[in-house]
């Protein structure tokens, strides 16, 4: 199985399970196909408008089967994952774990707080330039938690100071990754 986030810049394509069995006729994918498949899941859901930073996508692909994983602020970008992963030449199956996280004004206050204190950041400000920014914030009733891809330790340890920093966050768990070149 390969579980493989949105928000990463490099993506792996060593799929593990990956097999073609000739010999018996059946028809699991081969690796180039489940590469192939791994790349358009990609493709599809960072294209998806509703996609933003307060939003993690993640996904694993086994043979022709996608599982949908993360958490979004919208019920709507839940489905809309679903429903474009489905498209998928080669998928037969889409099992959507996606989260929806609950409405609270006090946590949009928090993701709003967040965004500030991390992406104002002079080092990491860089990051917000982008069309989906790298670093997500994900707030559940007031837990954070960081996701996503920076360049550097420094980056990740400054980002979650700086997530640890706002009034009123229960608890900061920082599961930003490095860059892999």
């Amino acid at each position: 199985m390969h579980r493989t986030g949105v928000g990463l810049c490099v993506l792996g394509l060593a799929v593990a399970g990956a097999q073609q069995n000739v010999a018996n006729g059946s028809a699991q994918p081969g690796a180039a196909s489940q590469q192939r498949i791994t790349r358009e899941v990609r493709h599809e859901l960072v294209m998806l408008p509703y996609y933003g930073v307060f939003d993690n996508l993640e996904y694993s692909v086994t043979g022709s089967t996608v599982t949908l994983l993360g958490q979004v602020t919208r019920p709507t970008l839940r489905s809309d994952a679903a429903n474009a992963v489905k498209g998928i030449e080669g998928v037969t199956n889409v099992t959507n774990n996606i989260q929806v996280l609950p409405l609270s004004p006090t946590d949009d206050r928090i993701r709003l707080a967040e965004y500030r204190a991390i992406y104002s950041q002079p080092g990491l400000d860089r990051y917000a330039l982008q069309a989906v920014p790298p670093i997500h914030i994900i707030v559940d009733n007031g837990h954070v938690r960081l996701v996503g891809v920076v360049a550097s330790q420094a980056d990740k340890d400054l980002a979650g100071v700086r997530a640890n920093g706002v009034s009123g966050v229960f608890s900061v768990k920082n599961d930003l990754r490095l860059e892999s070149h």
